[in-house]
């Protein structure tokens, strides 16, 4: 019997390779007579530019090429607008280089290609920029007061305005009996992978063809960009991500300024150019994400039961909107969460700031949603003095009210319709991980000692697995080995590991027999990229079809070879055989010689093959049209008919230090429910990474922006990370409640871990300092700030 893979927990494939330095990243790919970039980017946060002198910088030995925005010719546009919307009224994307007037610090305005980066660097420094600073829109707030204006033509800095809205708020709260108003906020963070962005881009003059090898999860896209930009046929351009040292959403973006440029730059000179962004640059030009304030309105009965919600916000966009509104529909859509929420008002306003573009980051959008939601139902618990995890319980969707129609429409135009879930099982495993049941007598213990405890929760709803498509194609070689591609990348989610347990199922071979590709736009050249939980649900599923239809065509083939039924045909350790019959088996690169042999017409394997006395007729050149295509391949697609919806539950217990505003975790578990698990190592990994970027974002990583526009903590001496003394020890549960809308079951796991944490952070401060009467209403904090509200609090109590 064939060993299953799915669901197995197989060790990383790609880990032994990693861990030994044999990966390759962008900075170590060095093509001969290889040139440098750099770019120089505005101090100004809003600026007319009146004059850009280069003489100097092109007059420094060593220098090759000085771009300015005038240099540019054609290709002086606007980046694409990537996902458009109706409610987009006033879209506005970045010209690769500013030509009259930069709107944020970093913004790019010349690059300089030298022999080294060094040269470059200096070269910058002799480049006279004239500049006229413009009044600066620093904030939320003084976007929403008219004046200055980001974009001149942009009235009120107003990019979009959306409304949704399911059954009747308004008539629930004229009638309902407790009623409260709240503001929340959560600030500015970002994505700080360990690898930056980077790019190199060779133009191969002889052939026509440009190459670039470009730190991103969306090489494809990318390649079709290129191809518009510089007239070149699609199959001219090869875009390849190969080692990606994070990504977390930040590099999914197209175009980046650096990606026309550097290509640019190399087809005017004819040589290699690489460009390396350094983390200063990546503090001020890469995008970042959060920055929402709510005003929120909710009702609720006696019972604890959530009646409704009217939630109106405001969303910085930065300067730029290249991703369109997707974080804050994401917002709007993930607030209802695990609730039966049968009555809400949605209303957001996507603002202009001078500050840097806002795209996905890891969470995107729903940490914001999930805040405030579960602030809402820790409020309801602490007016009817109703256990927290009781209230959360009388307003959980049930399973057989699956599937759930929240009534608004998702980010990728779908419904925002609940596939599957099973959310109080959920938390009732937390329960048990947290010993919620003890922990009362415990913190009371402990405030007798003079200690702080406190335990948080927060539940949430991910939608994942969206469209538009994947595709995948799966092969077998004459030496047994299948080969696999997709145009999906990979930055650390073991791809290459989950997606060769899929088609190694169906082939009856083991994981590490499967060499998975992924991220290079020659070995597949169709598909969108590695963004919102979405590769192992669409690519996955596309993955399992090629497979599945190999397996079919092997079977066909065996069966011609036996004189036997493909239905009696099996796979299993390498070989294809009759079924009851294991001792007369070809091996499967034996059956891929077979179903094309004159393709492999020579080599141990054909010789072998052709020496065996089989049943059936020798193999010979005729393709019979069920095959399809000679050889054991095949290439599938896969389009999910909406988003698949994760779902999970965080507590956390904390230890506060109310003299210095200090907070210790000290113990932290996740539930989770992914549907089915392709591999329950990756996912908990998955979950570990999460959480320790929501705990970043929670009490650590926060952008901080003076009211000229000033980055003051651009550097990790100021802008703080969370390290493993800060990350407890995780402890993590499954529960699966399988997809109904793919082959596999399965969900997307990618973002679960970050999602809850501010949350249930403020969860467990709020309970830590009940006898000051906290209530957290703002995210991220540091131990100033909390000390500060600690500070308030008390005050507020004398």
């Amino acid at each position: 019997m064939a060993t299953r893979w799915f669901g197995a927990p197989v060790q990383r494939l790609e880990d032994p390779r990693l861990l030994r330095g044999k990966g390759t990243y962008v900075d170590d790919i060095e093509p001969p007579n290889l040139l440098h970039a750099a770019l120089l980017r505005s101090p100004h946060a809003h600026a007319k530019i009146l004059s850009i002198d280069v003489s100097a910088a092109l007059a420094l030995p060593g220098i090759h090429l000085v771009l300015t925005a005038r240099d540019l010719g054609e290709v002086l546009e606007p980046s694409p607008l990537l996902v458009p919307h109706a409610a987009l009224e006033q879209p506005r994307t970045q010209l690769p280089l500013a030509l009259e007037e930069v709107r944020y610090v970093g913004e790019a305005v010349a690059m300089v290609v030298a022999e080294s980066r060094y040269l470059a660097e200096d070269a910058l420094d002799l480049i006279d920029v004239d500049y006229e600073p413009l009044a600066v829109v620093h904030s939320l707030e003084s976007a929403y007061q008219e004046a200055p204006l980001v974009h001149a033509d942009v009235p009120g800095n107003v990019a979009a305005h959306l409304v949704q809205q399911v059954g009747d708020p308004a008539a629930i709260f004229a009638s309902a009996p407790h009623v409260f108003q709240e503001r929340f906020l959560v600030d500015r963070g970002a994505a700080m992978p360990m690898e930056c962005r980077g790019i190199v881009a060779q133009w191969d003059a002889f052939e026509g063809t440009l190459t670039c090898w470009i730190s991103t999860q969306g090489p494809i896209p990318i390649r079709n960009g290129l191809a518009a930009i510089f007239h070149l046929p699609e199959h001219k351009v090869r875009v390849v991500a190969p080692d990606v040292g994070g990504g977390f959403g930040t590099k999914i973006m197209l175009f980046y300024p650096e990606e026309i440029l550097t290509p640019f730059a190399a087809r005017q000179l004819g040589r290699p150019v690489k460009w390396i962004e350094d983390r200063r640059e990546h503090f001020i030009s890469a995008n970042q994400e959060r920055s929402q304030l709510h005003d929120v309105e909710y009702a609720f009965d006696e019972q604890g039961i959530l009646l409704a919600v009217r939630d109106r916000f405001l969303h910085d966009a930065g300067a730029y909107t290249p991703y369109g509104i997707i974080v804050p529909i994401i917002t709007a859509c993930t607030l209802p969460g695990p609730y039966r929420l049968r009555h809400y008002a949605s209303e957001f306003t996507v603002l202009y700031t001078n500050k840097v573009p806002v795209s996905p980051y890891r969470g995107a959008g729903r940490p914001h949603a999930v805040f405030v939601m579960e602030r809402i139902m820790d409020r309801i618990a602490r007016e009817l003095q109703l256990d927290r995890l009781d209230v959360r319980s009388r307003n959980f969707i049930a399973p057989e009210e699956f599937p759930w129609d929240v009534g608004l429409v998702y980010q990728d135009g779908g419904p925002t319709k609940y596939d599957s879930g099973n959310y109080q099982a959920g938390l009732e495993k937390l329960k048990v991980l947290l010993d919620y049941e003890h922990f009362r007598a415990r913190q009371e213990e402990a405030r007798q000692a003079g200690r702080y405890l406190g335990l948080g929760v927060g539940c949430y709803v991910e939608g994942t697995g969206i469209g538009p498509y994947e595709g995948a194609k799966v092969s077998v070689e004459s030496d047994g080995r299948v080969y696999a591609a997709t145009g999906v990348t990979t930055q650390g989610q073991a791809h290459a590991t989950a997606l060769a347990q899929i088609v190694a199922d169906q082939l009856g071979v083991t994981p590490a027999d499967v060499m998975v590709t992924t991220g290079d736009t020659r070995a597949f050249s169709w598909g969108v990229g590695t963004y919102a939980s979405r590769s192992a649900t669409v690519a996955g599923s596309a993955m399992h079809l090629a497979a599945l239809k190999v397996r079919e065509k092997a079977k066909q083939v065996a069966a011609d070879l036996f004189e036997a039924s493909p239905d009696d045909i099996e796979l299993a350790d390498g070989k294809v055989f009759v079924r009851d019959s294991p001792q007369r088996a070809l091996t499967l690169g034996q059956v891929a010689i077979s179903a094309n042999p004159l393709r492999y017409s020579y080599g141990e394997n054909a010789r072998q093959l052709m020496s065996m006395k089989l049943a059936g007729p020798r193999p010979g050149p005729a393709l019979p049209a069920e095959r399809g295509s000679p050889g054991l391949e095949a290439s599938e697609y896969y389009s999910p008919p909406h988003g698949s919806f994760a779902s999970g539950i965080h507590g956390a217990i904390i230890e506060v230090d109310p003299r210095t505003g200090m907070v210790t975790f000290l113990k932290y578990a996740a539930v989770h429910d992914c549907g089915r698990l392709i591999n329950p190592l990756v996912v908990e990994g998955q979950v570990h990474g999460g959480v320790a970027q929501g705990i970043g974002g929670a009490f650590y990583e926060r952008l901080v922006y003076d009211e000229m526009g000033q980055l003051l903590n651009a550097s990790f001496m100021d802008y703080l990370l969370p390290t493993a003394a800060e990350v407890p020890s995780i402890a993590v549960d499954h529960v699966e409640t399988p997809s109904p809308l793919n082959p596999l079951g399965v969900k997307g796991a990618g973002e679960a871990g970050v999602i809850p944490v501010p949350a249930l952070f403020a969860s467990a401060l709020d309970d830590a300092l009940s006898s000051l009467g906290m209530r957290i209403r703002e995210m991220p904090l540091h131990p100033c700030r909390l000390y500060e509200l600690i500070q308030e609090a008390r005050h507020n109590q004398e």
